[in-house]
């Protein structure tokens, strides 16, 4: 059985290091983490203490791969210049936390048009994170997420995002990641092992799997295409333990961590990675 780099994203309460050591304790071989309060355009500074805990967590645990996730405050497409820069800052000052942690991707929602349209949007989405990419260490990917479609929110079709490369050209630094949540609810089937490859291959035709930086695996509370954001524990939704199933299986996967944003993370995450783990083909069970 190859190794799939499955896991969650864990609290960081106390700090990154934390994080790490509570993802080992529940079997994790992969942890996403808030460097800082999602909620607030403040962050505490990172410092050297900060940093050798959590290398020394990662080393103690043998979890490398650490992805961040940044503030749901930041919106690239906000239709206003002074929004528009307090979220430009914000995300550089997220990657420059990464930077510091040795964290190698974050992932963004990026933010919606608000009005503008949605070509619009992201021409000033593109400009953003342009600006932001000449502005920070070469060693952070940014990875765009799908999106549910709520609102005049963007990248809730995989041609978003092949856009967004294109008005960026085609940077290197610029990825994705993947919500089996979202996608289900922005309209992309996987229940069936037919549907979830119609699905996949389209987005490896249109985006590309070299641009797949990670994926979110959360069944959905809502029905396909509903356009509503609402995870729910694996096998327990709409999507299925069908989908899932697929999902740990696919080897175009291998090398990408696979992370549960799924509710009641302190009593439920275990439960569900487990669950997660005896999906794949050859696992012990």
């Amino acid at each position: 059985m190859s190794k799939r780099l499955v896991g969650a994203h864990m609290p960081a309460s106390g700090g990154l290091a934390k994080a790490v050591l509570r993802g080992h304790e529940i079997g994790c071989a992969a942890v996403q983490v808030f460097t800082s309060s999602p909620q607030m355009w403040k962050a505490k500074p990172v410092d050297d203490g900060m940093v050798e805990a959590f290398r020394e967590a990662k080393a103690s645990t043998g979890i490398d791969m650490v992805v961040s996730h940044d503030s749901y405050l930041i919106n690239l497409g906000a239709p206003t210049e002074e929004a528009r820069k307090k979220s430009i800052g914000a995300l550089i000052a997220e990657i420059e936390r990464c930077h510091a942690y040795g964290i190698d991707r974050v992932v963004s929602h990026l933010g919606g048009h608000l009005g503008q349209g949605e070509e619009e949007g992201m021409v000033s989405i593109a400009a953003a994170l342009s600006r932001v990419i000449d502005s920070t260490p070469p060693t952070v990917r940014i990875l765009m997420e799908t999106t549910a479609g709520q609102g005049s929110s963007i990248n809730h079709k995989f041609e978003n995002l092949a856009r967004l490369l294109e008005l960026c050209g085609g940077h290197e630094r610029l990825g994705v990641c993947l919500d089996t949540c979202h996608i289900f609810a922005a309209g992309y089937d996987i229940r069936s092992p037919e549907a979830y490859e119609q699905t996949l291959d389209a987005f490896g035709r249109i985006v590309g799997f070299d641009r797949l930086g990670a994926v979110h695996c959360n069944d959905s509370k809502k029905d396909l295409g509903s356009k509503v954001d609402r995870h729910e524990h694996i096998g327990q939704g709409k999507i299925g333990l069908g989908a899932f199933r697929c999902l740990m299986n696919d080897r175009r996967l291998l090398g990408v961590p696979i992370l549960l944003e799924t509710p009641e993370a302190e009593v439920k995450h275990k439960e569900n990675l487990d669950k997660l783990k005896r999906l794949i083909e050859g696992a012990e069970t």
